[in-house]
């Protein structure tokens, strides 16, 4: 199975990278740029233009944690991706985009390989919100948290490049290394370094995984063409 990995900035694609052997043709890992418009779009290209089929995309990188659930240099694996400010401002609160009739504002993971993820890597599962503008303040993270309860880390792209997977049938994937907490923005506490290195160290375990899911999906498929 060809798998396409779909980070932000290069130094999200290196750490990914570093984790798989050279000449490893089954792993891309590319650079898309941040922001849900940005990961959509290169996500959407890449799929469109392979000469190969992709069976899974996976959006990675660092990002926030919510504190509760998910500590600095911590992984989360997210079993929602959620878009959690695409909708509008009402003098009721915040209505997300699906009340007011259109889109949509989130998409599932296949459970069983989040449940493999969570268990190779150590990862929290939980949901990951794609947001555009990063969480600032104390008040806009329990905002958040009011709004999602079970979520686990923010970031900026994981929505954008399941929207792309979506269109073009392909299962998708969000893992996470927690670089800060999610709240107000103390650039002295952030562990980017930590969280890369997380990364690397997830992505050296998600090998086996893949296969062993991508042999039940083919023993799925082989028993439906038989019935």
């Amino acid at each position: 199975m060809r798998v396409l990995v779909v980070t932000a900035v290069p130094a999200e694609r290196d750490a990914v990278t570093r984790a798989f052997a050279p000449g490893d043709t089954a792993v891309d890992v590319i650079a898309c740029g941040v922001g849900p418009a940005a990961s959509a779009a290169g996500t959407a290209t890449a799929l469109a233009s392979a000469t190969r089929p992709y069976g899974l995309v996976v959006s990675a990188g660092i990002g926030g944690g919510f504190g509760h659930l998910a500590p600095l240099a911590s992984l989360v694996v997210a079993d929602a991706i959620v878009a959690a400010d695409l909708g509008a401002e009402t003098p009721d609160g915040y209505v997300p985009v699906t009340a007011l009739g259109f889109g949509a504002v989130e998409h599932l993971p296949p459970a069983a390989l989040v449940r493999a993820v969570a268990d190779a890597t150590g990862a929290v599962t939980g949901t990951v919100l794609t947001v555009s503008t990063v969480t600032g303040s104390a008040a806009r993270a329990a905002e958040l948290r009011a709004r999602h309860p079970y979520a686990a880390a923010e970031a900026m792209e994981g929505f954008g490049v399941a929207e792309a997977a979506s269109l073009h049938g392909v299962p998708v994937l969000e893992l996470r290394a927690v670089s800060n907490a999610v709240g107000p923005r103390d650039r002295a506490a952030w562990r980017v370094g930590e969280a890369l290195a997380a990364l690397t160290g997830a992505f050296g375990k998600l090998v086996p995984v893949l296969e062993t899911w991508e042999d039940r999906n083919e023993d799925r498929d082989e028993e439906h063409d038989d019935a």
